[in-house]
């Protein structure tokens, strides 16, 4: 189905080729990528990038915090478009008054500072930044991971919040210029494959290798033509899981029809690499012989086709007892009882969100289960549509009655599916999601309770199909229908009618509605002359996502609360980290008010004068992963960290861009290991780093350092920080972007 290529090639009259009359420097230069990127550079050095956005957007997780950071830097008003969306906190039954002040909260910013402000079950953030946002050439930061518009031409990237605070600051995204891969589509899917299964595809071969990580994705081939606009979106959302950094497609009418029924086409434009464009790696995708897609837990990369799943059964879903088993002691994991009856059994169908919600899955979905019924057993199937106008146009023309008539639920436009806040499971069940993750607890089940659920990820089409058999996993090309073609129609007044539209009319004289969760950040000190921190959280698995950082669900009510939203930090992965973490930061406060805690002194006693070391030298608390921050964008993954007193996290590399980015934004030493280097070291060991605010002046990125064992050995170990930035120096010195801000305001 697929194939990689880890060496350079160009492309030559829409060819791969080997060779080209052009150097691979003045090929590079020919990428989509390339023009786009450099349109938006401010720093004139094409290798060292400074980027401004031409729109921003967030939702009801990440905004409140944003622009609380940027209000306390200065802002005035909202320097670009920035649409404040609500489709994460919008179960307002959950966590008392809070999410809807979070909300009132957002549409008083939005009148203050000229915002755009889309209220709860209007759209979920991705759905309204392609209907309005995305344009052919513009650039879009969103403070959510899955921020891709590169179907329509559009260059987006998912980030934490302290990047948009940037940008809400006139201030830029900085990054060397990314390696460019180029995905060369031909052929067309057959009938009954949907984008998620081309999309689980290319993250299982190339998520596990690390093959496109913080790369730009540039897709181009004959293949494109034979994919409708929904079909090249809901590929084109889930790159984010392949872990790359953008993605940009080739355009051509069929872009051009998107934003002309969106009322837009002005923001057409076609888009096409150049005639000798040249791209680090390549990747090669055959529309036509991708079949039917699963991913079991615990990730998307995890994937087979139905049909491998199916007649391999016994074994896969052991391997995933096995699994959770050993990450969930306490959970009576057992799956395997699914397979009976000459099939493997699902309880729930979900089709939902950015990915899954889209107006060409939900009607193909309709005609496999038209006049058919999804059971009278546990099986249940519900359908978010991801836009109240892909609801109405759904409405319109059918496809919500058929789908009611066979059983299925029509639910209002909301993400919570995709990170654990709706549609939870029973103990032990296994749902199949045409959503964006399948991590841990992105079900909403709390293992570390006893209760384990899992979630397979599938195509709408064949979540369909296996509804039309009451919950049996059926792949949708097994089933005979024929799918109907309709022309979408995209009704602007219901939006006219309802949204908030403020961009360019900021009003000062309005007041935040600030409700009782909505609080301050805590001061947070510069970096010290020396560093001493203790491991607070030893994490050995392969990959550690920032869910499990910091859990998303219903922990995502105190997002706007960052002291009450840090008590949720690795809860559900090292649950004695939050006890252990405040333990150090209390020593540290009494360090800071003059008093010398004995602890402290009999530990810098091991390296030195622990007496005179004291003075100098900050104490906090430390994470060890070996390659953190796969996953949700989210900043508080770091910021729950910082807020209790973590001071470093080391690794042997770091799992995104973004998750790293998140760590010095808040002050967070990006310390890493070499491969090779041996890290024996257990929870409650201290890591003593001399000279580290010199070393993060002056560049250095070797930085020599002890490790102090709980039974009083000392060993060496040698850290690294690589690759800062001359602002990311200066941030991770001041304590956190805030105090970088607010240090230059003064």
């Amino acid at each position: 189905m697929i194939t990689v290529h880890n060496e350079g090639v160009f492309l030559r009259a829409g060819v791969p080729c080997s060779s080209a009359p052009v150097s691979p420097e003045e090929g590079r230069q020919e990428t989509m990528a390339y023009r786009i990127l450099q349109s938006h550079n401010t720093s004139g050095d094409p290798d060292q990038l400074k980027i401004r956005f031409d729109a921003l957007i967030s939702h009801d997780i990440t905004y409140v915090g944003i622009i609380q950071q940027a209000r306390a830097s200065g802002m005035k008003a909202f320097p670009v478009p920035y649409a404040l969306t609500n489709c994460h906190n919008s179960l307002c039954a959950v966590g008392g008054t809070i999410n809807e002040d979070d909300h009132q909260f957002g549409l008083s910013a939005a009148k203050k500072y000229g915002g755009i402000y889309v209220p709860a079950n209007q759209s979920v953030i991705h759905s309204y930044a392609r209907e309005q946002m995305a344009g052919c050439g513009k650039m879009i930061l969103g403070s959510d991971s899955h921020t891709r518009y590169g179907a329509l031409g559009t260059m987006a990237v998912g980030e934490g919040g302290p990047e948009l605070a940037k940008q809400l600051l006139c201030n830029t995204w900085d990054i060397p210029y990314p390696k460019v891969v180029l995905v060369y589509l031909t052929g067309a899917p057959k009938r009954g494959v949907g984008p998620h299964d081309v999309a689980i595809a290319l993250v299982k071969a190339t998520f596990a290798s690390g093959f496109v990580n913080n790369c730009v994705l540039e897709f181009a081939g004959p293949g494109i033509a034979s994919l409708p606009i929904d079909y090249r979106n809901g590929i084109d959302v889930m790159t984010t899981e392949t872990t790359c950094l953008s993605s940009i497609w080739e355009t051509d009418e069929v872009t051009e029809g998107f934003y002309k029924a969106h009322q837009r086409p002005e923001d057409y434009q076609p888009l096409h690499p150049g005639e000798n464009a040249w791209y680090d790696k390549y990747i090669e995708i055959d529309l036509s012989t991708v079949e039917p897609m699963i991913a079991l837990p615990f990730h998307p990369s995890n994937a087979w086709t139905i049909h491998e799943f199916l007649e391999n059964a016994e074994e896969i879903l052991t391997q995933v007892e096995q699994d959770a088993q050993k990450r969930y002691p306490k959970a009576h994991v057992k799956l395997t009882d699914k397979i009976h009856d000459g099939g493997v059994w699902a309880d729930q169908g979900v089709i939902a969100g950015c990915a899954g919600g889209l107006f060409d899955n939900i009607t193909e979905a309709a005609d496999i289960l038209r006049g058919g019924s999804t059971g009278n057993g546990t099986f249940t199937l519900d359908v978010y549509p991801t836009s109240v106008p892909v609801s109405l146009e759904l409405t319109k023309i059918g496809a919500t009655a058929d789908l009611l008539e066979t059983g299925a639920v029509i639910k209002p436009s909301f993400c919570g599916p995709c990170f654990g806040a709706g549609d939870v499971p029973a103990n032990n069940g296994l749902s199949l999601r045409h959503t964006t993750r399948n991590f841990p607890n992105r079900e909403g089940s709390k293992p570390a309770e006893g209760q384990f659920a899992g979630v397979c990820l599938m195509d709408a089409r064949s979540i369909a199909a296996t509804a039309l058999n009451g919950g049996k996993i059926t792949a949708a090309t097994d089933v005979d229908y024929t799918p109907a073609h309709h022309d979408y129609h995209f009704a602007k007044s219901v939006y006219d009618r309802r949204l908030y539209y403020g961009f360019g009319k900021a009003d000062p004289s309005v007041e935040l509605v600030m409700g009782p969760n909505i609080t301050d950040w805590p001061k947070m000190q510069p970096l010290a002359e020396n560093l001493l921190v203790e491991l607070a959280a030893v994490l050995r698995d392969e990959v550690t996502t920032t869910d499990e950082l910091i859990p998303s669900g219903e922990t995502s009510s105190y997002r706007s609360n960052p002291l009450r939203l840090a008590e949720f930090t690795l809860s559900r992965r090292e649950p004695a980290y939050v006890g252990r973490a405040k333990a150090a930061a209390a020593l540290e406060a009494q360090r800071l008010e003059g008093q010398a805690p004995e602890t402290l002194k009999a530990l810098l006693d091991k390296v030195g004068d622990g007496g005179a070391l004291l003075k100098t030298t900050q104490f906090g608390s430390c994470v060890f992963a070996n390659r953190p921050g796969d996953g949700s964008a989210r900043e508080q993954a770091a910021s729950c960290q910082k807020v209790l007193g973590g001071f470093a996290n080391i690794c042997y590399e770091f799992a995104t861009k973004r998750y790293r980015s998140n760590c010095i934004n808040w002050g967070i030493l990006p310390f890493t290991l070499d491969q090779d280097t041996d890290f024996p070291y257990e929870n409650g060991d201290c890591v003593f780093v001399p000279g580290i605010r010199e070393a993060i002046a002056s560049g250095r990125e070797d930085i020599p350092a002890k490790v102090i064992r709980k039974n009083g050995d000392v060993a060496d170990l040698l850290l690294h920080v690589r690759g800062l930035t001359a602002d990311e120096k200066e941030i991770i010195l001041d304590g956190c972007l805030m105090n970088y801000y607010a240090k230059r305001a003064e």
